[in-house]
């Protein structure tokens, strides 16, 4: 049995669909963060029959929840204090998502401007479509990452 000690200040991320914690770890740039980090991939569960879980001892301010909500927004997010769970956030898609994916479009100014940031704005919250702000390309949140 696998035993990962319990965090004193910091936050799990549970619900993690099995394979996805490695590109959350990426996109919240945790590997730039000096923090401890436990990352337990594959693990059982009643409900998702395998699932991801990332446990980081650091500040809650320094989680991003738009990206992570982007990601994946059915994650369960757990505010450790003191070694116990104060708080469980819930995640929503955010209305605007910016340089976390980028545009497709050969045509779009991010294609040719490449300092421009690559901004997506949330079109459709029933079936997670982002579109592009400069072009309209759509992006479907099923098919990324």
């Amino acid at each position: 049995m696998l035993n990962v000690g319990k965090i004193e200040e910091g936050f799990v991320l549970d619900h993690i669909q099995a394979g996805q914690s490695l590109s959350i770890y990426e996109h919240l740039q945790l590997d730039k963060l000096d923090c401890t980090v436990a990352i337990i991939k594959n693990a059982r569960s009643e409900k998702m029959g395998k699932k991801d879980i990332l446990k980081v001892e650091c500040d809650i301010d320094m989680l991003d929840l738009d990206v992570l909500a982007f990601i994946n927004h059915n994650i369960t997010v757990n505010v450790i204090k003191n070694g116990e769970i104060v708080e469980k956030k819930e995640l929503v898609l955010p209305q605007q998502i910016k340089n976390v994916i980028k545009c497709h479009n050969p045509r779009c100014i991010t294609s040719i401007e490449q300092e421009l940031p690559h901004i997506f704005i949330l079109a459709d919250p029933e079936k997670e479509v982002y579109r592009c702000k400069y072009c309209e390309e759509k992006y479907h949140n099923g098919t990324k990452l």
